[in-house]
């Protein structure tokens, strides 16, 4: 089993920044992918974000030029730096991890970002 803990959500104004943590624990050899995915009311979970072991990234269109996301292995932590936001970035954050011996994600308890215009 892997736990996820997430911290740095928050409100923010429009053009303002944001950067969201996720530190994993637990079976963590198991773990190859770290991301985040966002959800808003009535509306299924996307992904944002994700990056691999080795440090290769994907972004969703609507985000690339402005998050960013990194990953510090010796911490086993994910971040998202978030730049430039938007009213339509609000949304609850997720953070996953993707244990490759089951082939599943292990999820954050999510944190709320609130973009205000």
């Amino acid at each position: 089993q892997v736990q996820l803990v997430e911290s740095g959500g928050g409100l923010v104004q429009a053009g303002g920044s944001l950067r969201l943590s996720c530190a994993a624990s637990g079976s963590i050899r198991r773990i190859n992918a770290m991301g985040w995915y966002r959800q808003t009311p009535g509306k299924q979970r996307d992904l944002v974000a994700d990056i691999t072991s080795g440090g290769v990234t994907t972004y969703v269109d609507s985000v690339k030029g402005r998050f960013f996301i990194s990953r510090d292995n010796a911490k086993n932590t994910v971040y998202l730096q978030m730049d430039s936001l938007k009213p339509e970035d609000t949304a609850v954050y997720y953070c996953f991890a993707h244990d490759v011996y089951l082939s599943t994600n292990y999820w954050g308890q999510g944190t709320q970002v609130t973009v205000s215009s």
